[in-house]
């Protein structure tokens, strides 16, 4: 439960339709294996204590009345356990059966909640048996009254963000399904007890309903569904549940095959979405309120995080995304080129991966308004730093997309600036470093000027995120077609580039991306390579990239980053490592906000963003202090 995670599970056990005791024994046996793996809510599918498929026999008393004699015996068995268990079974009350899921936890029963909307269609007819489930009300259990109705939201003492409704099986295929209801109101978690039987495609109209639902909602999806043991009279079913978070199915189970299924929710993940989303607040209805209290223990994280957030993670998806956001770009540029009329744009070109991807949008862009590539005029302005390598790779580029390519040796304006204000160009600090970067923002303005262009910036999301631009330099363009595309996924743009076309230009395009990120701002080495290489400076971009993605997105702790990335990079850094360029990122990225507080417009193509007119509204000299001292308490 530290960092807002539970571990989750969906439970199908064996089981003998109308046989309480050997059901009752087999769900124990799960809830004990739940709790030795430290989880905190297990649910079990609909009717699970007597069989869903029992059909008239849920009208004899003795199966009704041995029923809540094994959910006795559940909770009385499991005392000693540390977790929230969801349970079906039918009640009887007041004159109507109910197909109802029991919540126990610590040995009681803390509510009884019954399904409230009951299919009498094709092979479903439980309204001979069933009656609707009733919204609020009471229920004699073994002399103790207990909450008995649809309106109750389960909420943990111990962990603010662990809440969670209930809805059961049914109750999620129709149009005004309870869960929104329970959402609205604060369920973080909303938990299914099904009986879903199985017909070819059921199973992937099941997984479809079930991840749009968790996404519609904000919220972890819990679909437990009746297993095989089912009576196969008319219908076969085959135990397949699901775990959804957020639009995302993350654990499912294999069809026919009992077991458990588990997953680590990450609630303060939903709880920072539902915030963001601003459409979870203000909701007042008749809902009741159950209190449950269970251990605050450290969940041993299994679920797979991604240590490139910003990237799908199969190939295919890759691929598509690459596509989509490739078209976004050029997209956002054929609309300001469009506006201002303007037929010529102005590129800096490096022959590093940032002017390579800022070339390849405008390309498209050229493309789709049908310009003459001639308009794009791909400025390659070498000085002190620059290196065969990339000075190279720039000329090509610009031949092999059409461009024209200016060349303008800068390293003599640089050093009569250098006179003109006193420096020495012996001592290799930011002045002689942003002496350079101006000099080459001047001369792409100027040149845009004269043609009637606009300057197409290059900077990425990562190198705004940690300020790392000569301020008036290369921070400032006339549209920045990079400005929210983080580091690791620039690779991956240009190498979907590289992917697509052949030859000379392939080879080329594969060379950058074979090249050490360096803005050559220093003299190369000896031997003329590349000798200012920036993860050696700042630290590797993965890490910023991972620091940036769960800092802006979810507003995480960094105490809670840090652990992410830790299993994230297990085996990549050490714990050390990590640490230190987390640090590094804050101490940057609060230090260099008045950097982003005056950026250029850029397309936005993801959902981080720092773009201070719509995403990132923060005040330039914001104190850093407490995040610091977070990272500074980080036991290694």
């Amino acid at each position: 439960m530290k960092d807002g995670f539970i571990k989750t599970v969906c439970a199908v056990p064996e089981l003998k339709v109308a046989d309480c005791k050997f059901n009752s024994e087999k769900i124990i046996s799960m809830i004990l294996k739940a709790d030795e793996e430290k989880a905190a809510l297990c649910v079990f599918p609909e009717l699970s204590i007597t069989g869903y498929t029992c059909g008239d026999l849920f009208f004899q008393k003795t199966l009704l009345d041995n029923a809540l004699i094994s959910l006795k015996n559940i909770a009385e068995s499991t005392s000693e356990t540390d977790l929230v268990s969801v349970i079906g079974l039918p009640v009887s009350s007041n004159g109507s059966i109910y197909s109802c899921a029991a919540v126990i936890c610590s040995g009681k029963v803390l509510g009884i909640v019954p399904k409230k909307n009951i299919p009498n269609y094709r092979e479903f007819y439980e309204a001979r048996h069933f009656a609707p489930g009733i919204d609020s009300g009471k229920l004699n259990f073994f002399g103790e009254l207990i909450p008995f109705g649809a309106n109750m939201i389960f909420r943990c003492t111990e962990m603010k963000e662990f809440t969670f409704g209930i809805e059961i099986c049914e109750d999620l295929w129709v149009a005004d399904t309870p869960s929104v209801k329970l959402a609205l109101n604060g369920a973080n978690i909303i938990v299914n007890l099904s009986a879903s039987n199985e017909t070819i495609g059921k199973a992937e109209y099941r997984r479809t309903i079930v991840k749009a639902k968790s996404g519609s909602l904000c919220c972890v999806y819990l679909y437990a569904n009746a297993g095989a043991d089912e009576s196969t009279t008319d219908m076969i079913y085959s135990g397949h549940s699901i775990i959804a978070e957020n639009g995302s199915i993350f654990s499912e189970s294999e069809k026919f095959e009992n077991g458990m299924i588990f997953f680590d929710a990450d609630l303060q993940k939903i709880a920072a979405e539902r915030e963001r989303m601003n459409t979870f607040s203000g909701r007042v209805d008749d809902m009741l309120d159950i209190p449950f209290s269970i251990e605050k223990r450290e969940t041993k994280l299994c679920r797979n995080i991604s240590h490139t957030p910003f990237v799908p993670m199969s190939d295919s998806e890759v691929n598509e995304r690459c596509k989509e956001i490739s078209l976004m770009q050029s997209m956002g540029l054929v609309k300001r080129l469009k506006h201002t009329h303007c037929k010529t744009a102005v590129i800096g070109l490096s022959g590093g991966l940032d002017s390579t991807l800022a070339l390849i949008v405008t390309v498209n862009a050229f493309r789709r308004l049908e310009l003459d590539m001639e308009g794009i005029k791909a400025v390659t302005m070498p000085c002190f730093g620059t290196t065969d390598r990339t000075y190279n790779n720039a000329c090509k580029l610009a031949r092999l997309y059409g461009a024209q390519l200016l060349e303008i040796n800068i390293r003599e304006s640089v050093t009569k600036h250098f006179e003109d204000i006193s420096h020495d160009p012996d001592v290799h600090d930011v002045t002689y470093e942003n002496s350079q970067a101006r000099e080459r923002t001047q001369i792409l303005m100027d040149i845009a000027n004269k043609y009637g262009g606009l300057v197409i910036g290059t900077g990425d999301l990562s190198e705004l995120a940690l300020g790392w631009a000569t301020y008036n330099g290369d921070h400032m363009s006339m549209y920045a077609v990079n400005s929210s595309i983080p580091k690791t996924l620039v690779r991956y743009l240009v190498r979907y580039e590289a992917e697509c076309c052949g030859g000379e230009l392939r080879a080329a395009l594969v060379d950058i991306l074979d090249t050490p990120v360096s803005p050559e701002l220093l003299p190369p080495e000896e031997n003329g390579t590349i000798s200012q290489k920036t993860e050696d400076i700042v630290g590797p971009y993965e890490l910023h990239d991972f620091f940036l993605y769960y800092m802006v997105r979810f507003g995480f702790t960094p105490s809670k980053i840090f652990r992410l990335a830790v299993h994230a990079f297990n085996g990549s850094y050490d714990n050390e490592t990590i640490l230190k360029w987390e640090k590094t990122f804050y101490r940057r990225f609060f230090l260099q906000q008045f950097k982003r507080s005056c950026l250029p417009d850029g397309p936005k193509v993801g959902t981080v963003t720092l773009s201070p007119r719509s995403d990132l509204r923060m005040p330039s000299d914001a104190c850093a202090d407490m995040w610091m001292s977070e990272l500074d308490n980080i036991k290694i």
